[in-house]
């Protein structure tokens, strides 16, 4: 579809040929795939099962459940947006064609601060699970600072070396991880073949009845952080209106079934002993030790794949809004460089890799990758969150005033307004007073980082007095 068309959303103003991407690179699978694999489903689901045990009982896979229509909401915003204006700056763009160009630098500091935040969580349990394996199975001790350091230097000569044969290698990691996972939960089945029932699908078996599902809900959420991986490839798509939308729906859909598979195997190795899931540091890995060494090495070896992938993944993906933002004048235009070859914007990946290691060194040295993992990741995810909810109460008003003859009351309004409600409350329950240390700090910081981004957005937007016919300039399938 020419990108030139009638549409006064776009704001078309082809940009210069050296500040574009390789446009047609990635086929629809690949764009899923690298979805996916962002999401690391071994890596989530390792380090959050636990918790959403501890919170809503033997019935966790029902929150699961719950989780995934709502992350299918927050999926149709996104579809919707991409069909109009695919763009690598995503959400940035969507916002700020919407609401004008302070809205757009706000919806950038704070995003890219999210992102590199949540990955910093990736960037040390890659060092800190390599740690682990090598200590466990070779009575090897390496430091984990070191470990990840080398992981991060090979993710980013990786990524620099093109968005095709990245997101082929992350791909490559998700396919094994997902054969190991599978493997595993066969194994388990078939040894607990006796104790297979549909309790942890029992309603009636949530901890104190729906409180349980409202509690363990937001933390199943969060399990799926990463679905919107395909926005910012638009770009690089083959066919970035429709491979957006094909990407978030078979991702969401596969991991979904990946999750509940996943719990309903962890219930039953552990004999629904919810103190015990709650109690392991990572239940899954547990389960398979129970049963067997080799399988715990497998459960070992899914984890350290989903963790690679998701660090390749993520890199790949979250710098592209870097990218965008600077190419569009929201962030200083060096960052917007690009490699001569392969059209691969290797100034914001240095940016987005070297300053999530480096709040990795600073913040986290001392403390177990593990701790860090979780405490860290949920400072990013509030971040990342608020600019989920805001896509949401954006969509009606920007295709009302762009597509009015394309407005759908379904897919333009209920749908959007449910995906806010679905991000709002996990969004409450993790800024809402009371929470225990350090992530009672968290709202303040967020608070801080939006202070901060608005002051800088009004500073920017009176100065460049052009932001506006930036913003969305640049759109993936422009000739």
């Amino acid at each position: 579809m020419a990108a030139t068309r009638s549409d006064p959303g776009s704001g078309v103003v082809p940009a210069p040929e050296t500040r574009r991407l390789a446009r047609g690179a990635l086929s629809s699978v690949d764009v899923a795939v690298s979805t996916m694999a962002n999401i690391g489903p071994a890596m989530s689901f390792f380090f959050g099962f636990g918790t959403i045990v501890a919170a809503a009982g033997v019935a966790s896979p029902l929150t699961i459940v719950a989780a995934a229509i709502a992350i299918a909401l927050l999926g149709n915003t996104l579809t919707q947006f991409s069909k109009s204006q695919p763009s690598a700056g995503s959400f940035v763009t969507f916002i700020g064609r919407t609401f004008g160009p302070w809205s757009a630098i706000v919806a950038a500091i704070v995003l890219i601060a999210g992102y590199i935040v949540a990955v910093a969580a990736v960037v040390a349990i890659s060092g800190g699970w390599a740690h682990t394996i090598l200590l466990k199975y070779l009575s090897i001790s390496i430091p984990w600072q070191l470990l990840t350091a080398v992981f991060c230097a090979g993710a980013l000569y990786l990524v620099i070396s093109g968005v095709k044969p990245t997101t082929t290698v992350a791909g490559l990691f998700f396919i094994f991880e997902m054969g190991l996972l599978a493997v595993v939960a066969v194994f388990l089945l078939i040894e607990h073949g006796g104790s297979l029932n549909l309790h942890p699908f029992d309603p009636g078996r949530l901890r104190n009845g729906f409180s349980g599902l409202s509690l363990g809900f937001p933390l199943a959420v969060y399990l799926f952080v990463g679905w919107e991986n395909s926005a910012p490839l638009a770009e690089e798509s083959t066919d970035p209106r429709s491979n957006v939308g094909k990407a978030v729906f078979s991702s969401v859909a596969l991991m979904a079934f990946t999750y509940i598979l996943l719990a309903y195997v962890t219930m039953v190795a552990f004999h629904e002993n919810v103190k015990s899931i709650a109690g392991s540091s990572v239940p899954y890995v547990d389960a398979a030790q129970s049963v067997a060494g080799a399988l715990a090495f497998f459960a070992y070896l899914a984890g350290f794949t989903s963790i690679i992938g998701s660090l390749l993944a993520a890199t790949n993906s979250q710098s592209r809004i870097i990218f965008s933002s600077a190419r569009e004048g929201l962030l200083p235009s060096p960052i917007a460089s690009v490699t001569e070859r392969t059209r691969t914007p290797w100034a914001s990946l240095v940016v987005y890799v070297v300053l999530a290691l480096g709040l990795t060194y600073v913040f986290g040295w001392s403390t177990d990758p593990v701790t860090f993992f979780g405490e860290i990741a949920t400072l990013g995810t509030i971040l990342i969150a608020l600019i989920y909810l805001v896509a949401n109460v954006a969509l009606p008003f920007y295709y009302r005033r762009f597509h009015r003859d394309e407005f759908s009351p379904v897919r333009h309004l209920l749908l959007p307004a449910l995906g806010a409600l679905a991000i709002g409350y996990p969004l409450y329950e993790l800024v809402k007073p009371g929470q225990p240390p350090p992530f009672s700090r968290y709202p303040l910081i967020a608070a801080g980082v939006l202070v901060v981004a608005a002051v800088y957005g009004a500073f920017l937007n009176r100065r460049d007095r052009t932001l506006g016919e930036r913003i969305g300039s640049v759109i993936a399938d422009a000739d």
